[in-house]
């Protein structure tokens, strides 16, 4: 595999995880999410999940069972973000590292190919979690409404320098 594949995303939603739907995880055959927090899931210094993200975890969970592993080493945030949607956790998980995404998807004892990293960021989210050979979902970043004007120039960068390289997905 080229480095350019490591950074291709399985799928990409163009859009929020709140677009993530049963019907598309069914189609990819896929049991388990393993879900990063900052900007894929709350804005970032945000520390509790909105009432949509709460609604879209218990669609969700209907269908495949959930950790969130962070890069994040803030115990306070993370928990509490965790335990807002009732979900378990690792944090200062070190992604690209693949360590604690395999920690998680073992703990879910389903096959990693059956398990997707779905994250905001090609150089942490999608290159750990095709590392460690699982489905890969590329969206949008959640930020505050009152910050919608911000700009990611890390994300633009990564993704200009994936295409720069090759990188292709498919997109919802």
């Amino acid at each position: 595999m080229g480095w350019s594949k490591f950074l291709e995303p399985d799928l990409t939603l163009g859009d929020s995880i709140l677009t993530l739907t049963p019907d598309i995880l069914r189609q990819h055959n896929l049991k388990g999410l393993v879900l990063d927090v900052d900007e894929t899931l709350v804005p970032m210094r945000v520390s509790q999940a909105s009432d949509e993200l709460r609604q879209w975890v218990e669609e969700i969970q209907g269908t495949v069972d959930l950790w969130l592993v962070s890069n994040n080493i803030s115990q306070n945030r993370i928990s509490s973000i965790a335990k807002s949607l009732n979900l378990p956790y690792i944090l200062g998980a070190q992604k690209p590292s693949r360590r604690k995404l395999r920690q998680a998807v073992e703990a879910m004892n389903i096959p990693v190919e059956q398990v997707a990293m779905v994250g905001d960021r090609l150089f942490t989210d999608v290159l750990a979690g095709n590392r460690l050979g699982m489905f890969t979902i590329l969206v949008e970043p959640m930020v505050d409404p009152a910050k919608v004007a911000r700009r990611h120039p890390i994300r633009t960068f990564e993704v200009w320098l994936s295409q720069v390289l090759g990188a292709t997905s498919t997109s919802v």
